[in-house]
């Protein structure tokens, strides 16, 4: 491996299986680009067809033999994402790579279709509630990976639990780094728990750093703020290498974080990242746990057969 990680880093996937979320734009396209560029079948999970269906176009054009298809899901409901697990186990003989990646960020206060904010529901309760419902399948496969991508953002943030929904105060960014403090708690105590199932599973997590992506579509006169800093930002395909390594370096450990090298994280190259200590709090962990197996209806021990 060169000293600066990159795609051609990448092992091959032949004969593996991932769904990566949120896969038809940015960091999640060119992850799931690589993954079937190395031989993987790609899940592209996500909403809109359309969108699907270019991305695949544009994965086919520079790996015409691609693996790639779509898969229905809608991450701020929790009937698709039954909907799109139960499809997942009745299709696919294995899964082996799961990459929470979808994400909203600064949205204005909005509603999923559970009444869960917006940012907590897309960004954690969803991936939380697919997470339980495809153990099983992933669990079959000893070398099989759950990766959650985070954010600098998580940083310094609290979760909130007497005002979850943000029913008495709404801060955008303070909510988008609540639910990515919640990535990293989900990550930690979802090891845990497949520790204590004997299961081989790694559940560990990554961020981009700073990327130019689509998802500061809502950041509105807040995106002024990172002008000066484009020119050093990662593109989405950089932004995805911390992704690529967290789901296919053999030295990869459960809890790992992994994000770009370059200074203070913000961009180039992919290696181990600095987690807050906060994220490190079991007790906090575990409250998040309850209370999101609580709202989504899931949990671990019902999804996988045992305890």
């Amino acid at each position: 491996m060169s000293s600066r990680y990159q795609a051609k880093d990448v092992p091959d996937q032949q004969g593996k299986t991932a769904l990566v979320t949120g896969a038809n734009t940015g960091i999640g396209f060119h992850t799931a680009r690589v993954l079937a560029e190395r031989g993987a079948r790609v899940l592209l999970g996500c909403r809109d067809l359309d969108k699907a269906t270019a991305a695949i176009s544009a994965i086919k054009a520079t790996a015409p033999e691609a693996d790639v298809v779509w898969l229905p899901l809608d991450l701020a409901s929790l009937q698709s994402i039954a909907s799109a697990s139960e499809q997942i186990k009745a299709n696919e003989s294995r899964l082996d790579l799961l990459i929470n990646n979808a994400g909203v960020m600064v949205p204005p206060r909005t509603l999923t279709e559970d009444g869960f904010e917006l940012q907590l529901g897309v960004n954690h309760l969803g991936h939380f509630a697919l997470t339980l419902q495809l153990l099983p399948l992933l669990m079959a496969q000893a070398s099989a990976r759950v990766v959650n991508v985070s954010s600098l953002a998580h940083r310094g943030a609290k979760i909130d639990f007497d005002d979850l929904m943000a029913e008495q105060n709404y801060s955008r960014m303070q909510r988008y780094q609540m639910s990515k403090l919640a990535n990293m708690l989900f990550t930690l105590s979802l090891n845990q728990r497949l520790v204590s199932l004997g299961s081989e599973v790694l559940a560990v997590a990554a961020h981009p750093g700073g990327s130019s992506t689509e998802l500061g579509r809502h950041m509105g006169p807040m995106r002024f703020m990172f002008k000066p800093l484009e020119w050093i930002m990662n593109s989405a395909a950089e932004g995805a290498l911390p992704t690529l390594r967290a789901a296919t370096d053999p030295e990869v450990q459960r809890g790992d974080y992994w994000g770009p090298t370059g200074l203070g994280e913000f961009a180039r190259s992919a290696g181990k990242a600095v987690i807050d200590p906060r994220a490190l709090d079991l007790n906090l962990g575990e409250r998040l746990w309850a209370v999101s197996a609580a709202l989504t209806r899931v949990d671990i021990e019902v999804n996988t057969g045992l305890t």
